[in-house]
Parts: C-alpha cells; structure tokens; sequence
C-alpha cells in the first residue's frame, strides 16, 4: 500500500519515562491510550536555518543549526471518565515529562516523550461537542520509529 489513512490511529501516554531511549526501553513501558482523539497532529525534527552573507560574494550561505522536535497538538472530545485524559491532565501539573506512543493504522509505532503544556476544555454551541485542545512539546530526546511488523 502506498498510503494509509489515519482510521484507526491512536495516541497513548505513560507518565513514566523509559530506561533507555530506544524501542525497548519505551516499550517497556505500560501506555493508556488517549479516548476521544480526533485529530493527533504532526510532530518530528525541525531544523534552524544558519545563513553567513559573505560580503565579497553577495549570496547567502546556509547550514543546518539546532533542532526542534516540535509541538504535538492533539484534539479531542473531552470525557472526564477517560483514563488516558487523565493522565495527561496529571502530567499538566507536573515538571516531568510523559512518554507517547502514536501508532498507525498499518501498527507503524512513534515514540516520544513530551512536556504536556495545556489541556484547555472547549464549549462550543448547542449544537457542538464539549472538545479539549492540548499541547504536548516534544523533548530533545530521539522520536523513535518503529515498522510495522
């Protein structure tokens, strides 16, 4: 298959942290998935742009300077029952980050570990679902990628 839609993908969290950041070390760890998830959002490196203008020259030169894992944003029915919001909701108030795992439709696995930055509750019209927006930014430590088997 060339493509996979996102059906059927999830986001889960553990307020623990691996032993090792690699694929065992964070599947070693117990994760809840997160109810309601409608949308989960990108993340992944992003690098600075570097630039150096020699005068003698003219042009512009670049490079690659530091790097950000980014901000994961997922959205979602709020459900004050949901184990895995809670947790999030925990990991808000505290200093510590949270592991994540995105997994695919196809079982493509994403690992990382994140900040939870906010979780604001939305109430829309009458005609709308009670949603939650949330930020997660992702720590300086690897996504680690693992295939579907």
């Amino acid at each position: 298959m060339a493509f996979q839609t996102a059906s059927g993908a999830s986001l889960s969290v553990s307020a623990s942290q691996p032993a090792t950041y690699d694929s065992t070390g964070f599947a070693a760890l117990t994760y809840t998935v997160v109810g309601e998830i409608t949308n989960i959002g990108e993340f992944g490196k992003e690098f600075a742009t570097v630039t150096h203008n020699p005068l003698a020259t003219r042009g512009t030169k670049k490079g690659k300077g530091s790097y950000n894992n980014g901000t994961l944003s997922p959205a979602l029915a709020l459900d004050p029952d949901d184990a895995g919001q809670d947790i999030m909701e925990t990991l808000l108030d505290s200093d510590n980050p949270g592991s994540f795992l995105v997994t695919l439709q196809d079982g493509t696995k994403y690992y990382l570990e994140g900040l939870v930055m906010s979780f604001k509750p939305s109430v829309g019209d009458i005609d709308s679902v009670v949603t939650a927006s949330t930020s997660v930014e992702v720590t300086d430590n690897d996504i680690v990628k693992v295939a579907a088997a």
